[in-house]
């Protein structure tokens, strides 16, 4: 029903009502790409803001913060830091501590992460064959970070009745 609503009002618009209304929204569209292009380039990172999926670096983090990354090549990575990285044959970044680094003689570094609330590293999930990580898998490292209050709220909803409570707020 929503969207034959939506297709009356675009029938009733004028041919230049209608060009401004995706003039806006591609102008909308463009500028949020150009300050994700920019953030890339200042940021050094491929993915400046990730959001957390799991909980597997709680109690530091918890599902849903959003994690502020930069990726400089000169920084050296650190125990203790975290990293967000992505695997070989998976599509979703992985948001964890290193845990211990290992460095050659030629001064290649390679480095083992843990999640916070694991009880082992990460070396099951690495790909098959691979016990460290190299700078090349990381997509950057955390900065900073936002914990969001609505999805704090939702997580901590008892009911279904609480839920459409919170959403209803929000949308107001």
């Amino acid at each position: 029903m929503l969207s034959l609503d939506f297709l009356d009002d675009v029938r009733r618009m004028n041919k230049r009502q209608l060009y401004y209304q995706v003039l806006n929204f591609g102008m909308i569209v463009s500028s949020a790409l150009m300050i994700w292009k920019g953030l890339m380039v200042i940021t050094g990172s491929e993915s400046p803001i990730v959001v957390v999926l799991s909980g597997s670096m709680e109690p530091a983090f918890h599902r849903g913060d959003l994690l502020f990354l930069t990726n400089r090549v000169e920084d050296p990575i650190r125990v203790g830091e975290i990293v967000v990285f992505r695997i070989e044959g998976r599509e979703i970044p992985i948001v964890h501590r290193v845990l211990k680094i290992h460095e050659k003689q030629n001064g290649h570094i390679k480095f083992l992460t843990k999640g916070d609330n694991n009880a082992v590293d990460d070396r099951g999930l690495y790909k098959q064959g691979q016990h460290w990580l190299e700078k090349k898998d990381v997509v950057g490292r955390a900065r900073g970070y936002i914990k969001p209050v609505y999805f704090r709220f939702y997580q901590e909803s008892r009911s279904v009745e609480d839920r459409n409570y919170l959403f209803l707020t929000l949308g107001l």
